[in-house]
């Protein structure tokens, strides 16, 4: 490569240098031929200077002897006129004399822009004027006195002496023209021969000239025409590399009609030859749908824009392709302007590989399941629509990031101990403590699958969870109520035996308080009485837990039961805890006791009050609830009926999940010692579900808690007439 590189830069400073020769033998020419033309031009200036000269010489000599002779001729007739008297000598006289005047005028104009001459004209002619007024004189005096008198006339001196002063300016006049015109031909002669010469000489450098130049266009022409091959095996080359090439290339004008086109295009497009596209619109293969798509496209690339476009075409044989181009301008160096070259390949294939995708993805979308695929690195490749809804994460927003990192808050034993099971044998399964987007920790049964590349190397991992997380709360409903119920059944045989037990010593305890009358004895006993009737008190109600409440159960309102509620903690509650009441007037009624649902109500706003030590909300509301088959998953006992919810919430210190976990188990307190016996949300507990209820708990530390008692509503006939009745009587009232 480097050598080829090379060779090619060693023809370019060549052919760079041939150039930059042309171009000094070129203005060295047109120097040489600038500076003869400015040589002719001086010499063919002078030339004509001095022939013009000689021009002018010669007209003042011409004039100056036409001069002499129309006057010499004046004279003549005027003699001839003076012996004959004849008018036809007269005739002559007075052309004679015109013609004398017009030469003059001709030669004053001749030599107007002669100031030296222009004196002795006007000299001349005053002179001339003189002779001409004389010989006119002596017409008049022939006319009226006689030849004799006009003879003596012409004899005087006077005569004699302006004739030969005119004659002898004429004569100097032309010897000195005579002289210039000698000289100025002189001159001439030596120019022209100059001219010659110089010609001479400029004709040798010319035709050295020409033959630089014709030896340089022969060398240039030798180079050009092998230049012209090297192109031609260039363009050769280029166009099997092209046609070589497993993509079609084309090349397109700006009006849409197709330039070129390489042997892949056209059997993408099932044509025989090239002849049937070139020049031909290059739309006509485009499915209708995508030629308004791609006009704009084409005008945006000839524009000298690059870009990118996908789009169906049908071959000659009806075959339907789905391609890709990707065109750059290509600038045309005659006007400027820009034509598409494209680089297009067939991508039916991976369309109909995608689509393939697609519907996969569809259907791994439908799933409930939480279906994702990441790659051995542990960075995700694929996320469904039930992960986004199970984790919250949309599939843009987590496609490349470590699933670990992600989705849980540290990476444990049990993390490496699946991802080591996968790649050793190949699939793991098991249950996994996981966040959400809103950091709430849920439980998934997670099953791995390691995928392998056609090489059989690991690949990427298939992973399928589905949340148990209320599952998990509902089995653990279970064990909690089965577990109280043991601890129910056990404890009902212990009291009977405590309470045997008991029973002896407060009888013991009456006998001796009437045996022994003092005050002292008497405050012991009491003390002692005291005692056992709490201890039994105490039994009573762990009894009471253990066999489940019984009592009278009858149709009553919930309304009235918590104004009393009400009224207990306005009295009772310190004034730091605010108490909001919501009571809608239109709940159901329900069939229990009243005294036991007292006590169930004044547990939960006790232990409400219990949280708060600082203050805080207290907020006790009921409604109208209806239970249908898909929320009976809130609770284990729930059943499918009409309940009415109680909302007991506080804004205490709130409790943690283990805390929450053991709540309803007999004698569990987080209460000081001496304040709590922890047998109160156990027995609230059993007399809700004595009632064929349940209750739900929602508790955040730091942020308070939520107990919902959810009640039975009563819809039998009886309950219907006792709504009447209490209606009639409300209104009687």
């Amino acid at each position: 490569m480097e050598v080829i590189c090379g060779r090619k830069g060693d023809r370019m400073i060549k052919k760079w240098y041939q150039v930059q020769d042309l171009k000094i033998i070129f203005i060295l020419a047109l120097a040489v031929v600038f500076t003869n033309a400015i040589a002719s031009y001086g010499n063919t200036v002078k030339l004509i200077h001095n022939q013009q000269w000689m021009t002018y010489s010669y007209d003042v000599i011409t004039r100056l002897e036409s001069i002499q002779s129309s006057l010499k001729d004046t004279e003549t007739a005027q003699r001839n006129y003076l012996i004959t008297a004849d008018a036809d000598d007269l005739q002559i006289y007075l052309a004679a004399d015109q013609q004398t005047n017009s030469n003059i005028q001709i030669l004053s104009k001749l030599t107007a822009d002669n100031h030296q001459k222009q004196q002795w004209i006007s000299l001349l002619e005053l002179k001339i004027t003189n002779r001409l007024n004389i010989l006119q004189q002596e017409i008049y005096l022939r006319q009226n006195q006689g030849l004799e008198t006009v003879r003596q006339q012409i004899l005087s001196d006077k005569n004699k002496q302006i004739g030969k002063e005119i004659q002898q300016l004429i004569h100097d006049s032309l010897e000195v023209e005579q002289n210039l015109l000698q000289q100025r031909m002189q001159e001439s002669q030596v120019s022209s021969q100059k001219a010659i010469v110089t010609f001479f000489i400029a004709a040798i450098v010319d035709l050295v000239v020409v033959a630089l130049l014709y030896d340089l266009l022969w060398r240039y022409i030798r180079q050009l025409q092998q230049t012209e091959l090297a192109r031609r095996q260039s363009e050769n080359r280029l166009r099997a590399m092209i046609d070589a090439e497993p993509e079609c290339i084309k090349l397109i004008a700006r009006d849409g009609t197709l330039l070129e086109i390489n042997t892949y295009g056209l059997a993408m497009m099932e044509a025989e030859s090239a002849d049937i596209l070139i020049g031909k619109p290059i739309d006509a293969v485009i499915v209708p749908e995508y030629r308004a798509a791609f006009a704009d496209f084409h005008e945006s690339v000839c524009q000298g824009n690059k870009g990118t476009l996908k789009f169906e075409i049908v071959g000659f044989q009806g075959t339907l392709r789905y391609i890709e181009t990707y065109a750059v301008p290509l600038r045309n160096e005659l006007d400027g302007t820009f034509i598409h070259l494209a680089l297009t390949r067939d991508i039916t294939q991976q369309k109909q590989a995608e689509q393939k995708i697609r519907e996969q993805a569809a259907l791994l979308d439908v799933s409930t399941d939480a279906i994702l695929v990441r790659n051995i690195h542990n960075e995700i490749l694929f996320w469904n629509k039930g992960t986004e809804r199970l984790y919250g994460w949309k599939a843009e927003e987590v496609v490349g990031k470590n699933v670990l990192q992600l989705l849980n808050k540290d990476i444990s034993p049990q993390l490496e101990d699946a991802y080591l099971r996968v790649m050793n044998i190949g699939e793991w399964r098991g249950e996994l403590h996981q966040l959400t987007r809103e950091g709430k920790v849920i439980i998934v049964e997670s099953r791995w699958t390691l995928i392998r590349d056609d090489n059989g190397q690991p690949k990427s991992i298939l992973s399928v969870n589905t949340e148990i997380t209320h599952y998990k709360q509902l089995e653990a409903q279970l064990l909690r109520s089965q577990r109280l119920e043991s601890i129910g059944t056990l404890a009902s045989g212990i009291i009977h035996d405590l309470n045997n037990i008991l029973s002896p010593i407060l009888m013991s305890v009456q006998l001796l308080q009437k045996k022994l009358p003092d005050s002292q004895s008497q405050q012991i006993l009491q003390t002692l009485e005291n005692n056992v009737k709490r201890g039994a008190n105490l039994l009573k109600q762990v009894l009471s837990f253990g066999r489940g409440i019984e009592g009278k159960q009858t149709i009553l309102q919930i309304q009235p039961l918590m104004a009393e509620i009400e009224q207990i903690i306005a009295q009772t509650f310190p004034n730091s805890i605010i108490c909001q009441i919501d009571i809608p007037k239109n709940l159901w009624y329900v069939c229990g006791d009243t005294t036991q649902l007292h006590q169930v109500l004044i547990n939960l706003v006790v232990n409400a009050r219990d949280a708060m030590p600082n203050g805080g909300i207290l907020r006790i509301a009921a409604e109208n609830v209806v239970i249908g088959e898909h929320s009976t998953q809130i609770n284990i006992d729930a059943k499918v009926g009409s309940y009415i919810a109680i909302v007991v919430t506080d804004t205490g210190m709130g409790m943690s999940s283990s805390v929450q976990e053991q709540i309803f188990e007999p004698f569990f307190t987080t209460k000081e010692v001496g304040k709590g016996t922890g047998l109160g949300l156990s027995t609230a507990l059993g007399i809700i579900k004595n009632h064929g209820g349940f209750v739900n708990v929602y508790s955040q530390v730091g942020r308070g808690t939520q107990f919902t008692v959810y009640l039975p509503a009563s819809t039998s006939k009886d309950t219907h007439s006792l709504s009447q009745e209490l209606e009639s009587i409300t209104g009687d009232g």
